[in-house]
């Protein structure tokens, strides 16, 4: 506290900072401490004003419901978990089911990949990217497909807010074409690389998965689950429109979206 305060002192920034202070009767309560700098003409300090603030239920208020999110997020993840477990133990018992349970397998586990980087967090479980980071969730979302010698996804552009109403179906659309890849396109050799650009375009959020490297594109012949699972996302979760470029040197998916269905901040 003595070291913030020597700083506003020193730069003439206003004073704000929770410490303990002992209570007369030997107890240490959380307290709020702020401060405004008063100058004269010439812009010189002439003095402080402050006040303390006892914010001690507050704090224990917020620590508890930290702890109880906490505990609900573990849950949930473990939910994640369970569900999955359950997948792979039904397709052993129907082997013809193999290929579709492994799908959704995949498919259940970047949904707890997305729900795990926005969860509340602990200081020592807290991701390096800011939760509310779209090019850190995408990051996360990759993690599993990058190569160890040299990235083959790299996301660029400007960096957008997202929230946990965004993160599911940011998730799953941007899980659909990574998988995709890996099958049919880009990713499926020892070149090929992939491309993710956010533009902000006024009030909307233009998002390009652009391929290059991967075995010549032809268009499909008919729309596959995956790709109904894309536009289900991107038009009906986050109102938004998916375009598809079937272009033969490299698959280019333009995602436009408005910048409030990825945050209400």
């Amino acid at each position: 506290a003595w070291g913030v305060w020597r700083h506003s002192l020193e730069t003439g920034f206003p004073y704000q900072i929770e410490y303990r202070l002992r209570h007369r009767d030997g107890t240490y309560r959380w307290t709020l401490g702020r401060a405004l700098p008063m100058t004269d003409a010439a812009g010189r300090i002439t003095r402080w004003i402050g006040t303390c603030t006892d914010i001690h239920e507050q704090k224990l208020a917020s620590e508890e419901r930290e702890v109880i999110a906490q505990e609900l997020s573990h849950r949930i993840k473990n939910i994640f978990a369970v569900i999955s477990g359950l997948i792979t133990f039904a397709a052993r018992a129907h082997p013809e089911f193999k290929g579709i349970a492994e799908d959704l397998r995949h498919r259940v586990t970047a949904l707890g990949r997305a729900h795990d980087f926005v969860r509340p967090h602990s200081a020592r479980s807290r991701p390096e990217a800011e939760q509310t980071s779209l090019h850190g969730l995408l990051d996360a979302l990759f993690l599993p497909y990058q190569s160890t010698t040299t990235p083959r996804l790299q996301v660029d552009g400007a960096d957008v807010a997202i929230d946990d109403r965004s993160a599911t179906p940011l998730a799953l659309l941007f899980h659909e074409l990574a998988t995709n890849a890996t099958k049919y396109g880009a990713l499926s050799n020892d070149i090929g690389t992939v491309t993710v650009t956010s533009l902000i375009d006024g009030n909307d959020i233009v998002l390009v998965w652009q391929e290059q490297g991967g075995p010549k594109v032809t268009p499909p012949e008919t729309t596959g689950f995956g790709a109904q699972l894309i536009d289900l996302s991107a038009s009906r979760q986050l109102g938004g429109r998916v375009v598809h470029d079937w272009a033969a040197d490299g698959l280019k998916v333009v995602v436009e979206v408005s910048r409030a269905a990825l945050s209400r901040g």
